[in-house]
């Protein structure tokens, strides 16, 4: 079973980097490949809207989104993990996210959307912020719950994690780590 990993936070070392890796960890040593893709270190163009996809599902602009959109017809599991920012995802998360409106066409407008599999598409999303009210939270989530749709992963499980700002401070919660590496494992089930 493969994984693709959206890394969106542009914070090398940071909180939402350490949470993805234990994710990562916990998938690895169950035996599973896992692509990780940082788009803060990428070549992604913004979608301009200029209506290129809509009769063909593809994107024009010819950049490295060519290898997401290739992890994401090729792989079963999800993770997404992302910093809240002004209560939604990064920029950059949402840059690529923008940029699968070619899959969302190719899904919605054309009536192709990707298979299942035998194994069928299974997501996790990762969140972690410095705010302690949830309404960060709920906005990065409907972000990432209409990406995960339109790749056609039907279900995901959400973690966040509150009060959380300096780079590191993820490694002071009692309980973070062991909470992603879990639900990495339920993630493979």
């Amino acid at each position: 079973m493969k994984v693709t990993a959206i890394a969106g936070s542009p914070r090398v070392n940071g909180n939402t980097e350490i949470l993805i890796n234990e994710a990562i960890r916990a998938v690895t040593q169950l035996g599973c490949p896992v692509e990780l893709f940082v788009p803060h270190t990428m070549n992604l163009a913004p979608c301009s809207n200029c209506g290129g996809c809509e009769d063909s599902g593809r994107c024009v602009i010819d950049d490295d989104m060519e290898a997401v959109y290739r992890a994401i017809y090729t792989s079963e599991r999800f993770i997404v993990a992302s910093p809240i920012f002004f209560f939604g995802l990064t920029a950059q998360l949402k840059g690529l996210i923008d940029r699968c409106q070619a899959l969302w066409c190719e899904k919605y407008l054309l009536g192709r959307p990707i298979p299942q599999g035998q194994a069928g598409r299974k997501g996790l999303l990762l969140m972690v912020g410095g705010m302690d009210k949830e309404i960060g939270f709920k906005s990065g989530g409907a972000t990432a719950t209409a990406f995960f749709r339109t790749i056609s992963v039907p279900t995901h499980e959400t973690i966040y994690f509150t009060k959380v700002d300096s780079a590191g401070a993820i490694l002071s919660h009692p309980t973070a780590l062991k909470d992603v590496y879990e639900a990495a494992q339920r993630l493979l089930l």
